[in-house]
Order: structure tokens, then sequence, then C-alpha cells
């Protein structure tokens, strides 16, 4: 008899043992860095997994870009890791093989580099997992589902046309590019030059690259300074740059000097507010990041985003008339 009562109750801790292994995991945060754990079917209730790659979130662009996608996914029910790559291919190319370890439902990717980010964009289509570009395109077609990015040549032009109207259609100018390897840069200059080259009393003195950066931006400025101490304007391709130069232009006491940029950051509003910089054009980052999530989840659902790959978003124009009107990157 007792050796039946001992079966019987080997018998009850072992059915309890397993009842407990079924019901028991962890569920992990739901955003993270790649070495946080894995966010699954099987330890997240069953929800799926967006994975967003941008660039440093220093840049209240990429931030901006970040959160909305990060806020757009997670209330549409999926759990989300957001990741920095800084400009660094390998650790874009680690954070996506992070993305294909997880088995994320898609990638939302604001890239590294449109030539050095097609293998690891091809890697995950080959693993079964999508990837929604954003902000930058990558040079191929057929391997993101989409590439949805402001329409740069667009805004170019709008920078352009108030960049020449503020100079009075004459006088020497500097301009900053940024990185060479992200196709925006050659697109903004193309559209800045398709406009200001019509006026042949517009010239250029300088033209230099500090790499969307703003210490870089400060730097290069000096030295333009000083071997053109007499521009009337800067026009730059991206506001990180443009609030660099306005600082170097303040150091100098140039602050006559017009500074045109390119994003819409809030931090360049403030600045055309108080008659600092005078323009900018702003790219909707937030309306294309929660555009990106949108088409996730249908592709998710159908196999399909019912859109061609390539996708434009016209860019607005801001300067100290409407200013007042916009917020973190888009409308109040």
């Amino acid at each position: 008899m007792k050796v039946r009562q001992l079966f019987a109750s080997c018998g009850i801790l072992l059915v309890l043992t397993m009842l407990l292994a079924a019901c028991g995991g962890s569920t992990s945060s739901s955003t993270g860095s790649a070495g946080s754990t894995p966010t699954t079917a099987s330890n997240s209730g069953g929800k799926k997994l967006i994975v967003i790659i941008t660039p440093s979130h220093d840049n209240v662009f990429f931030k901006a870009e970040a959160d909305a996608a990060d806020a757009q996914a997670k209330s549409l029910g999926y759990d989300t890791l957001v990741l920095s790559h800084d400009d660094d291919v390998n650790k874009q190319n680690q954070e996506i093989d992070t993305a294909i370890a997880r088995h994320a439902a898609a990638i939302i990717l604001d890239n590294a580099g449109a030539d050095a980010s097609v293998a690891a964009v091809q890697k995950a289509k080959s693993a079964g997992i999508p990837s929604f570009l954003i902000d930058r395109e990558i040079n191929a077609n057929g391997v993101a589902a989409a590439q949805i990015v402001s329409n740069n040549s667009q805004g170019a032009q709008l920078g352009g046309q108030e960049f020449v109207k503020l100079m009075g259609e004459k006088g020497n100018y500097a301009e900053l590019l940024g990185l060479a390897s992200d196709t925006n840069a050659a697109v903004r200059s193309k559209g800045f030059h398709s406009i200001i080259d019509q006026y042949p009393n517009m010239h250029m003195v300088a033209q230099q690259s500090a790499n969307w950066d703003q210490t870089k931006a400060f730097q290069v400025t000096q030295t333009i300074l000083q071997a053109h101490p007499d521009i009337q304007g800067i026009i730059s391709g991206n506001d990180t740059m443009a609030l660099g130069a306005w600082a170097a232009l303040q150091d100098a006491h140039k602050t006559n000097v017009n500074v045109v940029g390119f994003d819409g950051s809030p931090y360049v509003i403030d600045s055309i507010k108080k008659n600092g910089i005078k323009a900018t054009v702003l790219q909707p980052a937030a309306q294309i990041a929660k555009t990106a999530v949108d088409q996730a989840d249908k592709f998710i659902k159908s196999g399909s985003t019912g859109q061609p790959e390539r996708q434009l978003v016209n860019c607005e124009l801001v300067n100290a008339k409407n200013a007042d009107q916009f917020g973190v990157f888009g409308p109040k």
C-alpha cells in the first residue's frame, strides 16, 4: 500500500511539474539592446516582433522617427526592439543578424549606407524578414519591401528658392554637404543647385562635407570663414550641420549671414523664431516612420503593402512666416 501511495504521489508531482513548465517563461522588455533576452512568441504572449534600427538617437531627427515607429508598432499590437547603428555598417549588420535570430516579423530601417546596406537587407529577406526603409534609400530594387523617403529633390528645390530669395539673387555662399555614402546628400545638393545655378550672380566659393555632424560643421565653417570672410550665405544639407555653421558664425560675430538648413529640426525652428537661422525644409520623419509600420503590418498580414517599393513624401518650407505652425518634424 505504501509503495502504491509513493508511485501515486510521484505521478502527481510529475503532472504538476509539466504544467508549471508549460505555463512558465518570462516576458522580456519590448525595447532593448541586442544582448537582451530575445522577444519571441514563446515569451511575449504570442506577439510578433518588429525591430526598429536607425542612426544615433542623439540626433533629434532619428530619435523622432524611432519613437514614432515604436509607438505605432505597439499600438498595432507588436513587440518592438529599438536599436541604433550609429552609421556603422558593421554594427548595423550585427543588429540585422539579431533581428533574424529573434525571428522578427519585420524590420524598420534607416540604413547606414546606400550600397553597404544592400547585402544585409537581402540577408533579412532571404530569412523571410521584410525590411521597410525610411529616410534613406539603398541602391537596389526588389530587396526591401518598401523604401519610403522624403522627396529630397522637391524639398531641396524649396530650400534653394528660399535661399536665393534671402540672398537677393546674388552674393558669395558656401555649401555644407552630408555623408558621401548617403544618397540624400547628393540628391539634396543637386536639388539646391537646380535652382541656385539659374542665377548668374550667385557664386559658390566653398563646398565641403561635414558628414551630417554639428561639431564637424562648426570646424568646417570656421575654415571657410578664414578663407572667405565675405560670404553672405551658407546652405546646408541638414539641420545638424546648419546648427554647427550658425554657432561658428555667432562665434565670428557674423550673424548677418543667411543660413538655410534641411530637416525641420525643432532646434532650428526655435532659431528661426529668434531670427537666427533663416529657414529649413521640413521632412515629415514621424509620418514616414508611422507609414512604414502600417505597411509592415499590412505586409505581415497579407504578403503585400499594396504600394510601389519606392515612395516619396513631399517636404515643407519653414521660415519666419510659418515657424509657429510646426512642432517635432511635422505640423502642430
